[in-house]
């Protein structure tokens, strides 16, 4: 896989980015940002031009390995719909009631 090494980010390119985004930036911001983009593209250029064709691919170098139980209901633990609701404030037909939030933007 190849990386195009003759792209490079303006201001102009981190100002579309910005408002596709809704992250209101400065123009002093924008240049900076753009240059932070080119230095992560060098870096991402030259890790492509490393050889690493003789290495094998991990998916990850620990060692661990998930640990599996199986999914049982500890009844000991449980807790009847009544005893929830015992506390609720408000409460209807045995559901917790809350109020609606709705927020425009």
């Amino acid at each position: 896989m190849t990386v195009s090494k003759t792209k490079k980010f303006t201001s102009e390119d981190v100002h579309k980015i910005a408002k596709l985004a809704n992250i209101p930036i400065t123009a002093r911001e924008e240049a900076a940002l753009a240059q932070g983009f080119n230095t992560t593209i060098k870096v991402v250029d030259t890790l492509f031009s490393v050889n690493v064709k003789s290495v094998t691919p991990t998916s990850q170098v620990t060692g661990l390995e998930n640990v599996f139980r199986e999914d049982e209901i500890d009844g000991e633990r449980q807790i009847t719909q009544d005893q929830a609701l015992a506390n609720a404030p408000r409460k209807h037909n045995g559901y917790f009631v809350v109020d609606q939030i709705l927020e425009d933007d």
